[in-house]
């Protein structure tokens, strides 16, 4: 038989997966964070060992990974709160490109005395890494804090000042027409038209169509495509693929599917970002860093405090606290993988010498590897208390103190008491009928399966403070609740019982706190009725509290001698308990048959109404 030869491009990824299988854990276990762990994995493989060769290539391709990032952080960023940032990305971004820029330009000419080189390194240097930082605010989870949103601003304003920066580039090349192309502006503008667009009126109509068929592998279809989709569209127009992304993105933030396409994006988004760190690491060239080492070493300090001081100051002029600033200034020292882009463009067209393209890449490889160094420089440099201050209400859509998985009716009238009382609540549910009735009323739910776990932790599981299980069936609510009891053991959950049956199965469970839906609100309606016949209001509040009291009374012999147990409790005449009736004194023509054996025919007689002994 012929043995057929493995493709290279598998062996290669079988090895790079095994690497982010054992680098990542050992360096989130010392407490070096994933990031380092992959930069390892990727030195180790490429430059030193030379197992994986084809880095450039390969990192090309993990750039998907920063696409995958942008659209999961449009999807939590609405166009409303984007808006109310201008200030931050258009104010203090601006001032950080330009400022940074400008200095490390300058610096660059005591080196070169070229200004078109001083100029290419300066400006490429002066972005920051979208990766590195986001990965590390979302690893702390300090994104949603008033630091990690300026830290976000400039991260969105860098990702746009590249486009004129990749313009401007050509412009310096002498032997290049220097003629203005307005038709690529138009172009430009086509695109963003036609991405704003089909994410405003043509996506969740199509996604309300494709969730209603209920094939989970059509939705997670649907998300890639609309990631690629906006992120190619954005490419073939010269605009950047992360730019595209993020913006479909945040054209869905609104969306009520947003939690189910996050979490269908969420594993994507993992792997590419890892083999997109990894490939960072195999990019680097090591002849380079040998023969400069000293010298790469220097000027990486050097560039990196100089960046911060502009950051800070760029931060101060806009109004930032002193706190935020330094945090803003230590997160975004780095510099970025926007800096490979514009100095491949720049080496292409011959404005840098491969030489000189090598040594700016090993600064920006060395200057990643230092993050996590400069991110805890920052916090030493100024202690704040763990609590910063969380943006707006308004942001915090899947971060609520209370998540409601489930919104039966029950869940409806739950919410409403809590959102009188001000406390947010995020409500996911797996229906579209329900998602578009519950809009009509002015509702936002997020689509999802609460069954899933990735789909709870975007949701918003982590901050969490109380989860209640609010959904239809028995089955769907048991396994909701063992889920979140074996993954998150530290919430506490409040669940809506179906009947007595299925709240005799909750007792065993680790709730903190079920009730039947119709047990309150029928002792209300009884007690209402007492009134009506003329007893006053302590009566009706003894015997109403006499009914709760045998009733939880039954419930215990119920849970533990079978659903049959405890009928001498009920009461089945007035002012009295049930009488014992003595044995027959002939002996009856047909045998009784057990309890045991009816119990399953006394369930199933009505499932939506509670029989007496199961009430």
């Amino acid at each position: 038989m012929a043995v057929v030869a493995t493709p290279e491009i598998y062996t290669q990824a079988i090895i790079l997966l095994g690497a982010a299988v054992v680098a990542a854990p050992i360096s989130k276990r010392i407490g070096l964070g994933t990031v380092l762990g992959y930069l390892a994995a990727g030195v180790l493989l490429g430059p030193l060992f030379s197992i994986v060769n084809n880095g450039e290539s390969i990192l090309h391709f993990a750039e998907l990974g920063i696409v995958f990032l942008l659209f999961i952080v449009g999807l939590e960023m609405k166009p409303s709160r984007l808006w109310s940032m201008r200030r931050d990305i258009f104010g203090i971004g601006s001032a950080q490109v330009f400022f940074c820029g400008i200095c490390l330009s300058a610096l660059a000419l005591f080196v070169t005395p070229h200004l078109k080189i001083a100029l290419v390194a300066g400006f490429g240097l002066a972005l920051s890494s979208t990766a590195f930082v986001l990965q590390t605010l979302e690893s702390r989870r300090e994104i949603n804090t008033t630091y990690g949103q300026k830290v976000f601003s400039v991260l969105l304003f860098q990702d746009l000042a590249i486009i004129p920066l990749l313009a401007v580039v050509p412009l310096l090349a002498t032997s290049v027409d220097v003629g203005a192309d307005w038709s690529a502006f138009f172009i430009g503008l086509l695109a963003i038209g036609v991405v704003i667009f089909a994410g405003r009126y043509l996506l969740n109509p199509l996604l309300g169509i494709i969730a209603k068929t209920g094939a989970n592998e059509a939705m997670l279809a649907t998300a890639l495509f609309v990631v690629f989709g906006s992120a190619m569209l954005m490419q073939s127009a010269g605009l950047s693929m992360a730019l595209g992304s993020f913006l479909a993105g945040v054209l869905l933030a609104e969306s009520s599917y947003r939690v189910e396409l996050e979490a269908n994006i969420e594993p994507f988004r993992g792997i590419l970002l890892g083999l997109f760190f990894m490939a960072v690491g195999l990019s680097l060239d090591v002849t380079v860093l040998v023969e400069n080492w000293l010298a790469i070493i220097c000027f990486v300090l050097i560039a990196m405090i100089v960046k911060s001081v502009m950051i800070y100051l760029a931060c101060k002029i806009f109004l930032s606290t002193h706190s935020d600033s330094t945090k803003t200034a230590a997160m975004l020292s780095q510099h970025g993988e926007f800096g490979f882009v514009l100095f491949a463009s720049a080496a292409s067209i011959g404005v840098l010498d491969t030489k000189t393209s090598s040594f700016l890449v090993a600064m920006v490889v060395l200057s990643m590897i230092l993050t996590p160094v400069s991110v805890w420089l920052g916090n030493r440099l100024h202690k704040t208390r763990q609590t910063d201050e969380i943006m707006e209400e308004d942001f915090k859509d899947a971060s609520s103190p209370v998540l409601m998985i489930g919104f039966s009716r029950m869940g409806q009238i739950a919410a409403q008491a809590l959102l009188a009382s001000g406390t947010d609540v995020t409500v996911i549910d797996n229906n579209p009928n329900v998602i578009r009735q519950a809009a009509k009323f002015g509702f936002r739910i997020y689509f999802g399966n609460g069954a899933r776990k990735d789909v709870l932790v975007s949701a918003g599981i982590l901050d969490a403070k109380i989860i209640c299980v609010s959904t239809h069936t028995p089955e769907i609510t048991n396994r909701i609740v063992d889920l979140i009891a074996s993954e998150f053991p530290d919430k506490n959950l409040y669940v809506r019982a179906y009947d007595r049956a299925h709240t005799i199965q909750l007792m065993d469970k680790d709730v903190k706190y079920h009730i039947r839906e119709t047990f309150e609100s029928a002792l209300s309606l009884s007690g209402e009725m007492l009134k009506g016949l003329g007893h006053t209001p302590d009566e009706v509040e003894s015997v109403i509290e006499n009914v709760r009291k045998l009733d939880q009374e039954r419930l215990m012999l119920q849970y533990h001698d079978g659903l049959f147990a405890g009928m001498d409790i009920l009461h089945n005449k007035p002012n009295a308990r049930p009488i014992v009736q003595p044995e027959p004194l002939v002996e009856p023509q047909h045998p009784a048959e057990p309890l045991d054996e009816r119990s399953s025919e006394v369930l199933d007689e009505d499932k939506n109404k509670e029989s007496i002994p199961a009430q």
